[in-house]
Protein backbone atom coordinates (compact mmCIF):
# COMPACT_ATOMS: atom_id res chain seq x y z
CA UNK A 1 0.00 0.00 0.00
CA UNK A 2 1.12 3.33 -0.76
CA UNK A 3 1.44 5.77 1.90
CA UNK A 4 2.89 8.93 1.09
CA UNK A 5 3.40 11.00 -1.95
CA UNK A 6 5.67 13.86 -2.37
CA UNK A 7 6.35 15.72 -5.38
CA UNK A 8 8.69 19.12 -6.28
CA UNK A 9 8.55 20.77 -9.61
CA UNK A 10 6.77 18.80 -11.59
CA UNK A 11 4.71 20.44 -14.78
CA UNK A 12 2.50 22.91 -13.15
CA UNK A 13 3.08 21.56 -9.64
CA UNK A 14 5.43 23.22 -7.91
CA UNK A 15 4.94 20.96 -4.41
CA UNK A 16 2.54 17.98 -3.46
CA UNK A 17 2.34 16.06 -0.36
CA UNK A 18 -0.26 14.16 0.35
CA UNK A 19 -0.67 10.42 2.96
CA UNK A 20 -3.13 8.23 0.96
CA UNK A 21 -5.71 5.55 2.99
CA UNK A 22 -6.52 2.13 1.98
CA UNK A 23 -9.21 1.07 -0.61
CA UNK A 24 -10.15 3.58 -2.94
CA UNK A 25 -8.53 6.75 -4.03
CA UNK A 26 -10.54 9.28 -6.41
CA UNK A 27 -9.03 11.84 -8.14
CA UNK A 28 -11.15 14.03 -9.86
CA UNK A 29 -11.11 17.96 -11.11
CA UNK A 30 -11.79 19.87 -13.96
CA UNK A 31 -10.26 18.62 -17.53
CA UNK A 32 -6.40 19.82 -17.85
CA UNK A 33 -6.30 20.54 -14.15
CA UNK A 34 -3.31 18.08 -13.89
CA UNK A 35 -4.65 14.65 -12.67
CA UNK A 36 -2.99 12.46 -15.37
CA UNK A 37 0.46 14.43 -14.70
CA UNK A 38 0.17 13.60 -11.05
CA UNK A 39 -1.00 9.56 -11.38
CA UNK A 40 2.00 9.88 -14.05
CA UNK A 41 4.57 10.49 -11.03
CA UNK A 42 3.11 7.50 -9.41
CA UNK A 43 3.70 5.99 -12.48
CA UNK A 44 7.24 6.73 -12.90
CA UNK A 45 8.36 5.84 -9.02
CA UNK A 46 7.63 1.92 -10.02
CA UNK A 47 9.21 2.03 -13.46
CA UNK A 48 6.56 2.86 -15.63
CA UNK A 49 7.36 5.12 -18.77
CA UNK A 50 5.76 8.12 -18.71
CA UNK A 51 5.77 11.33 -20.93
CA UNK A 52 6.93 13.82 -17.66
CA UNK A 53 8.80 13.57 -14.16
CA UNK A 54 9.27 15.47 -11.23
CA UNK A 55 12.78 16.77 -10.13
CA UNK A 56 11.82 15.06 -6.78
CA UNK A 57 9.32 12.50 -6.03
CA UNK A 58 9.02 10.15 -3.18
CA UNK A 59 6.88 7.67 -2.60
CA UNK A 60 6.06 5.46 1.01
CA UNK A 61 4.57 2.51 1.19
CA UNK A 62 4.48 -1.21 2.79
CA UNK A 63 6.03 -3.72 1.92
CA UNK A 64 4.22 -6.42 -0.03
CA UNK A 65 4.92 -9.63 1.66
CA UNK A 66 6.47 -11.46 -1.12
CA UNK A 67 8.43 -8.70 -2.62
CA UNK A 68 12.21 -9.91 -1.84
CA UNK A 69 15.36 -9.22 -4.07
CA UNK A 70 18.75 -10.71 -4.28
CA UNK A 71 20.58 -7.45 -4.44
CA UNK A 72 18.27 -4.75 -2.40
CA UNK A 73 17.49 -5.17 1.42
CA UNK A 74 14.36 -3.69 1.83
CA UNK A 75 12.66 -2.24 4.83
CA UNK A 76 9.36 -3.05 5.31
CA UNK A 77 8.37 0.48 5.00
CA UNK A 78 10.05 1.30 1.81
CA UNK A 79 10.98 4.88 0.40
CA UNK A 80 11.43 4.55 -3.62
CA UNK A 81 12.71 8.08 -4.99
CA UNK A 82 12.94 9.73 -8.38
CA UNK A 83 15.48 12.47 -8.95
CA UNK A 84 15.86 14.25 -12.10
CA UNK A 85 18.52 16.08 -13.37
CA UNK A 86 20.48 15.87 -16.07
CA UNK A 87 18.74 12.37 -16.27
CA UNK A 88 15.73 10.85 -14.11
CA UNK A 89 17.84 8.42 -11.27
CA UNK A 90 16.08 6.00 -9.26
CA UNK A 91 16.47 5.01 -5.20
CA UNK A 92 15.25 2.58 -3.48
CA UNK A 93 15.75 2.57 0.26
CA UNK A 94 18.54 4.64 -1.00
CA UNK A 95 19.96 2.00 -3.13
CA UNK A 96 20.57 3.16 -6.42
CA UNK A 97 18.10 0.71 -8.79
CA UNK A 98 18.09 1.04 -12.89
CA UNK A 99 14.37 1.32 -13.95
CA UNK A 100 14.31 -2.14 -15.26
CA UNK A 101 14.99 -3.29 -12.22
CA UNK A 102 12.82 -1.68 -10.89
CA UNK A 103 10.01 -2.09 -13.22
CA UNK A 104 10.32 -5.85 -12.92
CA UNK A 105 10.38 -5.91 -9.59
CA UNK A 106 6.94 -4.08 -8.69
CA UNK A 107 4.85 -5.78 -11.43
CA UNK A 108 3.29 -8.03 -9.56
CA UNK A 109 2.29 -5.71 -7.03
CA UNK A 110 1.30 -2.54 -9.33
CA UNK A 111 -1.16 -2.80 -12.32
CA UNK A 112 -2.19 0.16 -14.30
CA UNK A 113 -4.68 0.39 -16.57
CA UNK A 114 -5.85 2.88 -19.26
CA UNK A 115 -7.78 3.31 -21.88
CA UNK A 116 -4.57 3.32 -23.84
CA UNK A 117 -3.60 0.10 -22.36
CA UNK A 118 -4.26 -2.92 -24.71
CA UNK A 119 -2.80 -5.83 -23.05
CA UNK A 120 -4.37 -8.59 -20.62
CA UNK A 121 -6.32 -10.94 -22.85
CA UNK A 122 -3.04 -13.15 -24.31
CA UNK A 123 -3.42 -16.69 -24.41
CA UNK A 124 -0.70 -17.05 -21.88
CA UNK A 125 -2.32 -14.19 -19.55
CA UNK A 126 -5.87 -16.01 -19.64
CA UNK A 127 -4.44 -19.36 -18.68
CA UNK A 128 -2.99 -18.00 -15.90
CA UNK A 129 -5.98 -16.80 -15.19
CA UNK A 130 -7.92 -19.88 -14.89
CA UNK A 131 -5.03 -21.69 -13.35
CA UNK A 132 -5.19 -19.11 -10.49
CA UNK A 133 -9.03 -19.59 -10.03
CA UNK A 134 -8.30 -23.73 -9.98
CA UNK A 135 -5.34 -23.17 -7.62
CA UNK A 136 -7.48 -21.74 -4.86
CA UNK A 137 -10.59 -24.35 -4.49
CA UNK A 138 -9.22 -27.77 -6.50
CA UNK A 139 -6.44 -29.60 -4.97
CA UNK A 140 -6.52 -32.21 -7.27
CA UNK A 141 -5.21 -29.52 -10.41
CA UNK A 142 -3.59 -27.62 -8.08
CA UNK A 143 -1.92 -31.37 -7.80
CA UNK A 144 -2.04 -31.97 -11.49
CA UNK A 145 -0.53 -28.57 -12.40
CA UNK A 146 2.86 -28.91 -10.40
CA UNK A 147 2.74 -32.79 -11.64
CA UNK A 148 2.47 -31.53 -15.71
CA UNK A 149 5.03 -28.43 -14.83
CA UNK A 150 7.86 -30.72 -13.25
CA UNK A 151 7.20 -33.53 -16.04
CA UNK A 152 7.26 -30.80 -18.78
CA UNK A 153 10.15 -29.61 -17.43
CA UNK A 154 11.94 -32.98 -17.33
CA UNK A 155 11.00 -33.77 -20.57
CA UNK A 156 12.46 -30.15 -22.28
CA UNK A 157 15.73 -31.15 -20.47
CA UNK A 158 15.30 -34.31 -22.08
CA UNK A 159 14.52 -32.86 -25.60
CA UNK A 160 17.47 -31.09 -25.57
CA UNK A 161 19.87 -33.57 -24.68
CA UNK A 162 18.50 -35.93 -28.03
CA UNK A 163 19.11 -32.76 -29.81
CA UNK A 164 22.63 -32.34 -28.42
CA UNK A 165 23.27 -35.92 -29.25
CA UNK A 166 22.14 -36.11 -32.63
CA UNK A 167 24.15 -32.95 -33.15
CA UNK A 168 27.10 -35.00 -32.10
CA UNK A 169 25.99 -38.14 -34.35
CA UNK A 170 26.15 -36.27 -37.48
CA UNK A 171 29.66 -35.19 -36.44
CA UNK A 172 30.68 -38.62 -34.83
CA UNK A 173 32.67 -40.51 -37.45
CA UNK A 174 34.88 -37.18 -37.51
CA UNK A 175 35.28 -36.79 -33.64
CA UNK A 176 35.96 -40.85 -33.38
CA UNK A 177 38.39 -40.10 -36.37
CA UNK A 178 40.08 -36.93 -34.71
CA UNK A 179 40.14 -38.57 -31.21
CA UNK A 180 41.38 -41.87 -32.17
CA UNK A 181 44.64 -40.19 -34.13
CA UNK A 182 44.98 -37.65 -31.48
CA UNK A 183 45.48 -40.72 -28.69
CA UNK A 184 47.50 -42.69 -30.89
CA UNK A 185 49.69 -40.20 -31.69
CA UNK A 186 50.42 -39.82 -28.11
CA UNK A 187 50.48 -43.28 -27.17
CA UNK A 188 53.07 -43.85 -29.87
CA UNK A 189 55.50 -41.32 -28.41
CA UNK A 190 54.41 -42.67 -25.06
CA UNK A 191 56.36 -39.73 -23.11
CA UNK A 192 57.47 -40.53 -19.61
CA UNK A 193 57.16 -37.52 -16.83
CA UNK A 194 61.04 -36.15 -16.67
CA UNK A 195 62.34 -37.76 -19.43
CA UNK A 196 62.52 -34.44 -21.10
CA UNK A 197 65.05 -33.49 -18.92
CA UNK A 198 67.14 -36.40 -18.63
CA UNK A 199 67.74 -36.32 -22.64
CA UNK A 200 68.64 -32.86 -22.89
CA UNK A 201 71.30 -33.80 -20.05
CA UNK A 202 72.44 -36.67 -21.93
CA UNK A 203 72.09 -33.91 -25.22
CA UNK A 204 74.70 -31.39 -23.35
CA UNK A 205 77.14 -34.15 -22.11
CA UNK A 206 77.28 -35.43 -26.21
CA UNK A 207 78.10 -32.08 -27.51
CA UNK A 208 80.89 -32.31 -24.99
CA UNK A 209 82.14 -35.49 -24.89
CA UNK A 210 85.39 -35.07 -27.19
CA UNK A 211 86.56 -32.17 -25.70
CA UNK A 212 86.41 -34.08 -21.95
CA UNK A 213 88.31 -36.76 -23.35
CA UNK A 214 91.16 -35.04 -25.26
CA UNK A 215 91.24 -33.02 -21.48
CA UNK A 216 91.19 -36.26 -19.46
CA UNK A 217 94.19 -37.43 -22.25
CA UNK A 218 96.50 -34.41 -21.13
CA UNK A 219 95.51 -34.92 -17.43
CA UNK A 220 96.51 -38.29 -17.11
CA UNK A 221 100.37 -37.25 -16.82
CA UNK A 222 99.73 -35.93 -13.64
CA UNK A 223 99.64 -39.65 -12.26
CA UNK A 224 103.86 -39.70 -13.20
CA UNK A 225 104.09 -37.24 -10.63
CA UNK A 226 102.71 -38.84 -8.11
CA UNK A 227 105.78 -40.25 -6.36
CA UNK A 228 108.10 -37.38 -6.54
CA UNK A 229 105.55 -35.10 -4.99
CA UNK A 230 105.08 -37.94 -2.28
CA UNK A 231 109.26 -37.66 -1.91
CA UNK A 232 109.71 -34.34 -1.83
CA UNK A 233 106.80 -34.15 1.48
CA UNK A 234 108.81 -37.30 3.05
CA UNK A 235 112.31 -34.86 2.85
CA UNK A 236 110.59 -32.29 4.22
CA UNK A 237 109.35 -34.44 6.93
CA UNK A 238 105.22 -33.25 5.72
CA UNK A 239 102.14 -35.00 5.81
CA UNK A 240 101.37 -36.53 2.88
CA UNK A 241 97.79 -37.58 3.93
CA UNK A 242 96.24 -35.04 2.32
CA UNK A 243 97.70 -34.83 -1.25
CA UNK A 244 97.46 -38.53 -1.39
CA UNK A 245 93.47 -38.12 -0.71
CA UNK A 246 93.34 -35.47 -3.38
CA UNK A 247 95.29 -37.86 -5.53
CA UNK A 248 92.52 -40.81 -4.77
CA UNK A 249 89.83 -38.88 -5.31
CA UNK A 250 91.16 -37.35 -8.68
CA UNK A 251 92.22 -40.96 -9.71
CA UNK A 252 88.38 -41.69 -8.74
CA UNK A 253 86.86 -38.61 -10.92
CA UNK A 254 88.98 -39.41 -13.60
CA UNK A 255 87.74 -43.43 -13.86
CA UNK A 256 84.00 -41.96 -13.43
CA UNK A 257 84.57 -39.79 -16.33
CA UNK A 258 86.07 -42.52 -18.53
CA UNK A 259 83.33 -45.23 -17.85
CA UNK A 260 80.80 -42.38 -18.39
CA UNK A 261 82.99 -41.25 -22.18
CA UNK A 262 82.45 -44.91 -22.89
CA UNK A 263 78.51 -45.01 -22.38
CA UNK A 264 78.37 -42.03 -24.52
CA UNK A 265 80.11 -44.03 -27.05
CA UNK A 266 77.32 -46.30 -27.04
CA UNK A 267 74.35 -43.67 -27.09
CA UNK A 268 72.70 -42.93 -30.76
CA UNK A 269 72.79 -39.42 -31.20
CA UNK A 270 69.89 -39.32 -33.42
CA UNK A 271 67.97 -41.00 -31.64
CA UNK A 272 68.44 -39.01 -28.57
CA UNK A 273 67.38 -35.88 -31.02
CA UNK A 274 64.47 -37.48 -33.00
CA UNK A 275 62.74 -38.23 -29.32
CA UNK A 276 62.96 -34.64 -28.00
CA UNK A 277 61.93 -33.62 -30.95
CA UNK A 278 58.79 -35.75 -30.88
CA UNK A 279 58.52 -34.49 -27.13
CA UNK A 280 59.01 -31.08 -28.28
CA UNK A 281 55.84 -31.24 -30.43
CA UNK A 282 53.76 -32.90 -27.81
CA UNK A 283 54.99 -29.99 -25.57
CA UNK A 284 54.23 -27.09 -28.46
CA UNK A 285 50.64 -28.79 -29.11
CA UNK A 286 49.84 -29.55 -25.70
CA UNK A 287 51.39 -27.28 -22.95
CA UNK A 288 53.19 -29.73 -21.88
CA UNK A 289 54.43 -33.46 -21.44
CA UNK A 290 51.82 -33.67 -18.14
CA UNK A 291 49.03 -31.83 -19.91
CA UNK A 292 49.24 -33.84 -22.92
CA UNK A 293 49.28 -37.25 -20.84
CA UNK A 294 45.72 -35.83 -19.07
CA UNK A 295 44.64 -34.68 -22.74
CA UNK A 296 45.21 -38.14 -23.75
CA UNK A 297 43.39 -39.87 -20.89
CA UNK A 298 40.42 -37.71 -21.59
CA UNK A 299 40.03 -38.37 -25.07
CA UNK A 300 40.10 -41.95 -24.53
CA UNK A 301 37.00 -41.34 -22.06
CA UNK A 302 35.04 -39.14 -24.45
CA UNK A 303 35.75 -42.19 -26.95
CA UNK A 304 34.40 -44.65 -24.47
CA UNK A 305 31.44 -42.13 -24.31
CA UNK A 306 31.01 -42.59 -28.38
CA UNK A 307 30.85 -45.95 -27.92
CA UNK A 308 27.14 -45.76 -25.86
CA UNK A 309 26.04 -42.64 -28.03
CA UNK A 310 23.98 -44.90 -29.75
CA UNK A 311 22.24 -46.64 -27.13
CA UNK A 312 21.74 -43.27 -25.13
CA UNK A 313 19.72 -42.32 -27.94
CA UNK A 314 17.86 -44.90 -28.46
CA UNK A 315 16.75 -44.91 -24.89
CA UNK A 316 16.05 -41.45 -24.58
CA UNK A 317 13.81 -41.87 -27.78
CA UNK A 318 11.94 -44.39 -26.06
CA UNK A 319 11.59 -41.90 -23.26
CA UNK A 320 10.33 -38.92 -25.11
CA UNK A 321 7.75 -41.06 -26.88
CA UNK A 322 6.84 -42.42 -24.11
CA UNK A 323 6.75 -39.13 -21.66
CA UNK A 324 5.22 -36.96 -24.92
CA UNK A 325 2.10 -39.26 -24.51
CA UNK A 326 1.57 -39.27 -20.68
CA UNK A 327 2.27 -35.12 -21.03
CA UNK A 328 -0.99 -35.50 -23.59
CA UNK A 329 -3.22 -37.04 -21.28
CA UNK A 330 -2.24 -34.79 -18.44
CA UNK A 331 -2.55 -31.61 -20.15
CA UNK A 332 -6.25 -32.99 -21.69
CA UNK A 333 -6.98 -33.29 -17.78
CA UNK A 334 -5.61 -29.42 -17.40
CA UNK A 335 -7.46 -28.72 -20.37
CA UNK A 336 -10.93 -30.34 -19.21
CA UNK A 337 -10.43 -28.21 -15.64
CA UNK A 338 -9.68 -24.88 -17.11
CA UNK A 339 -12.84 -24.77 -19.78
CA UNK A 340 -15.06 -26.10 -17.19
CA UNK A 341 -13.91 -23.11 -14.76
CA UNK A 342 -14.06 -20.91 -17.98
CA UNK A 343 -17.91 -21.74 -17.89
CA UNK A 344 -18.06 -20.57 -14.68
CA UNK A 345 -16.42 -17.35 -15.33
CA UNK A 346 -18.88 -16.71 -18.61
CA UNK A 347 -21.40 -17.51 -16.16
CA UNK A 348 -20.42 -14.36 -13.35
CA UNK A 349 -19.21 -12.22 -15.96
CA UNK A 350 -22.98 -11.81 -17.89
CA UNK A 351 -24.22 -9.97 -14.43
CA UNK A 352 -21.30 -7.07 -15.17
CA UNK A 353 -21.89 -7.60 -18.70
CA UNK A 354 -25.02 -7.26 -19.13
CA UNK A 355 -24.99 -3.56 -16.36
CA UNK A 356 -22.31 -2.68 -18.92
CA UNK A 357 -24.99 -2.89 -21.89
CA UNK A 358 -22.03 -5.07 -22.91
CA UNK A 359 -23.14 -8.42 -25.19
CA UNK A 360 -22.00 -11.83 -23.67
CA UNK A 361 -18.35 -13.31 -23.29
CA UNK A 362 -17.21 -16.68 -24.65
CA UNK A 363 -13.73 -18.28 -23.93
CA UNK A 364 -12.49 -19.95 -26.97
CA UNK A 365 -10.05 -22.57 -26.93
CA UNK A 366 -7.96 -24.15 -28.98
CA UNK A 367 -5.44 -26.97 -29.08
CA UNK A 368 -2.16 -26.48 -30.12
CA UNK A 369 1.14 -28.27 -30.03
CA UNK A 370 2.52 -29.07 -26.41
CA UNK A 371 3.97 -26.42 -24.55
CA UNK A 372 4.76 -24.94 -20.78
CA UNK A 373 1.26 -24.42 -20.06
CA UNK A 374 -0.51 -27.71 -21.97
CA UNK A 375 -2.10 -27.80 -25.27
CA UNK A 376 -4.56 -25.11 -25.11
CA UNK A 377 -4.86 -21.52 -26.86
CA UNK A 378 -7.55 -19.43 -25.20
CA UNK A 379 -8.68 -15.91 -26.65
CA UNK A 380 -12.12 -13.74 -25.85
CA UNK A 381 -15.02 -13.04 -28.02
CA UNK A 382 -17.12 -10.47 -26.76
CA UNK A 383 -20.21 -10.98 -28.80
CA UNK A 384 -18.89 -12.04 -32.38
CA UNK A 385 -16.10 -9.12 -31.72
CA UNK A 386 -12.17 -10.30 -31.11
CA UNK A 387 -10.63 -8.00 -28.31
CA UNK A 388 -8.44 -6.48 -31.07
CA UNK A 389 -11.35 -4.56 -32.82
CA UNK A 390 -12.79 -3.17 -29.52
CA UNK A 391 -12.75 0.42 -28.42
CA UNK A 392 -10.29 1.39 -25.50
CA UNK A 393 -13.27 2.01 -23.30
CA UNK A 394 -15.21 -1.56 -24.01
CA UNK A 395 -11.78 -3.29 -23.88
CA UNK A 396 -10.94 -1.90 -20.78
CA UNK A 397 -14.57 -2.35 -18.90
CA UNK A 398 -14.32 -6.07 -19.73
CA UNK A 399 -10.36 -6.60 -18.90
CA UNK A 400 -11.73 -4.48 -15.33
CA UNK A 401 -14.50 -7.15 -14.99
CA UNK A 402 -12.38 -10.09 -15.48
CA UNK A 403 -10.17 -8.42 -12.48
CA UNK A 404 -13.17 -8.00 -10.45
CA UNK A 405 -14.71 -11.49 -11.03
CA UNK A 406 -11.24 -13.25 -9.92
CA UNK A 407 -10.10 -10.84 -6.92
CA UNK A 408 -7.17 -13.14 -5.28
CA UNK A 409 -8.46 -15.23 -2.14
CA UNK A 410 -4.39 -15.01 -1.28
CA UNK A 411 -3.58 -11.48 1.01
CA UNK A 412 -0.02 -12.10 -0.40
CA UNK A 413 -0.99 -11.08 -4.32
CA UNK A 414 -2.70 -7.93 -3.22
CA UNK A 415 -1.10 -4.70 -4.82
CA UNK A 416 -1.50 -1.35 -6.17
CA UNK A 417 -4.24 -0.66 -9.10
CA UNK A 418 -3.67 2.55 -11.28
CA UNK A 419 -6.93 3.45 -13.51
CA UNK A 420 -6.30 6.43 -15.65
CA UNK A 421 -10.05 7.61 -16.66
CA UNK A 422 -11.24 4.19 -16.98
CA UNK A 423 -15.05 5.55 -16.29
CA UNK A 424 -14.82 7.94 -19.31
CA UNK A 425 -17.64 8.31 -21.97
CA UNK A 426 -20.11 5.60 -20.02
CA UNK A 427 -23.35 6.03 -19.68
CA UNK A 428 -25.28 6.46 -16.13
CA UNK A 429 -26.27 2.35 -16.11
CA UNK A 430 -22.26 1.88 -16.73
CA UNK A 431 -20.84 3.76 -14.61
CA UNK A 432 -22.58 2.50 -11.62
CA UNK A 433 -21.47 -0.79 -12.82
CA UNK A 434 -17.89 0.26 -13.13
CA UNK A 435 -18.29 1.90 -9.60
CA UNK A 436 -19.34 -1.47 -8.15
CA UNK A 437 -16.56 -3.39 -9.99
CA UNK A 438 -13.89 -0.90 -8.84
CA UNK A 439 -15.23 -0.64 -4.97
CA UNK A 440 -15.23 -4.53 -5.12
CA UNK A 441 -11.09 -4.42 -6.16
CA UNK A 442 -10.60 -1.92 -3.39
CA UNK A 443 -11.51 -4.48 -1.13
CA UNK A 444 -8.22 -6.67 -2.09
CA UNK A 445 -6.41 -3.55 -3.54
CA UNK A 446 -5.63 -0.47 -3.32
CA UNK A 447 -7.16 1.64 -5.67
CA UNK A 448 -5.86 5.08 -7.76
CA UNK A 449 -8.54 6.00 -9.68
CA UNK A 450 -9.10 9.26 -12.41
CA UNK A 451 -12.23 9.78 -12.84
CA UNK A 452 -15.04 12.28 -14.47
CA UNK A 453 -17.85 10.51 -12.84
CA UNK A 454 -19.72 10.75 -9.63
CA UNK A 455 -20.27 7.35 -8.44
CA UNK A 456 -16.89 5.90 -8.34
CA UNK A 457 -15.62 9.05 -6.78
CA UNK A 458 -19.25 8.53 -4.03
CA UNK A 459 -17.44 5.24 -3.29
CA UNK A 460 -14.36 6.58 -2.54
CA UNK A 461 -12.50 5.89 1.10
CA UNK A 462 -10.26 9.42 -0.14
CA UNK A 463 -11.60 11.72 -2.33
CA UNK A 464 -8.65 13.88 -3.85
CA UNK A 465 -9.46 17.15 -6.04
CA UNK A 466 -6.99 18.79 -8.95
CA UNK A 467 -7.41 21.91 -9.43
CA UNK A 468 -5.68 24.52 -11.52
CA UNK A 469 -5.35 28.50 -11.33
CA UNK A 470 -3.32 29.96 -13.80
CA UNK A 471 -0.26 28.01 -14.71
CA UNK A 472 -0.16 26.67 -11.62
CA UNK A 473 -2.05 23.14 -10.34
CA UNK A 474 -2.88 22.00 -6.56
CA UNK A 475 -4.07 19.34 -4.41
CA UNK A 476 -6.71 18.76 -1.75
CA UNK A 477 -8.15 16.29 0.42
CA UNK A 478 -11.50 16.97 0.23
CA UNK A 479 -13.53 16.49 3.94
CA UNK A 480 -17.54 15.09 3.41
CA UNK A 481 -18.98 18.68 2.35
CA UNK A 482 -16.12 18.88 0.06
CA UNK A 483 -16.45 15.50 -1.09
CA UNK A 484 -20.32 16.51 -2.04
CA UNK A 485 -19.67 19.64 -3.72
CA UNK A 486 -16.80 18.04 -5.89
CA UNK A 487 -19.36 15.49 -6.48
CA UNK A 488 -22.35 17.55 -7.59
CA UNK A 489 -19.86 19.69 -9.45
CA UNK A 490 -19.31 16.62 -11.50
CA UNK A 491 -22.89 16.30 -11.91
CA UNK A 492 -24.34 19.84 -12.48
CA UNK A 493 -20.72 21.36 -13.80
CA UNK A 494 -18.99 24.70 -11.89
CA UNK A 495 -22.32 26.25 -10.63
CA UNK A 496 -24.24 23.43 -8.95
CA UNK A 497 -27.78 23.04 -8.24
CA UNK A 498 -29.59 22.59 -5.34
CA UNK A 499 -31.03 19.14 -7.03
CA UNK A 500 -27.23 18.66 -7.80
CA UNK A 501 -26.17 19.00 -4.22
CA UNK A 502 -29.24 16.29 -2.80
CA UNK A 503 -28.22 14.15 -5.12
CA UNK A 504 -24.27 14.15 -4.60
CA UNK A 505 -25.37 13.81 -0.14
CA UNK A 506 -27.25 11.03 -1.66
CA UNK A 507 -25.01 9.12 -3.41
CA UNK A 508 -22.28 9.69 -0.58
CA UNK A 509 -25.22 8.42 2.00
Amino acid sequence: MIERLYIRDLVTFDEVELEFSSGLVVLTGPSGAGKSVLMSAILSSFGYSTQGAAALCEITLKKPNTLAHDVYELENDMTIKTLKKEKLRYFIDSQNISKKVLADMFSPYVKYLSVRDRGGFESETLLEMFDGQLLVKDKTFKKLLKEYTERYLNYKQKVSQLGKIKEDEAKLTELIEYAKYEVEKIVSIDPKIGEEEELLKVKQQLSRIDKIKDALAGAMDIFTLESSVEEVYRLLEKDTSMFTDMMNQLRADFEETENLADELEEVDVEKVLDRLGDLTSLKNRYGSIEEAIAYRISKEKELAGYENIEQDKSMLESFLALEFSELQILASKLSQARLKEAKVLEKKLQGYLTTLKLPTLTFVFSSIHLNGQGIDSVEVMLGSSKTATLSGGEFNRVRLALMAITIPADESKQGVLILDEIDANVSGDESIAIAQMIQTLSTVYQVFAISHQPHLSAKSQQHIVVTKAGEKSKVEILDDMGRVSEIARIIAGENPTAEAMEFAKKLRA
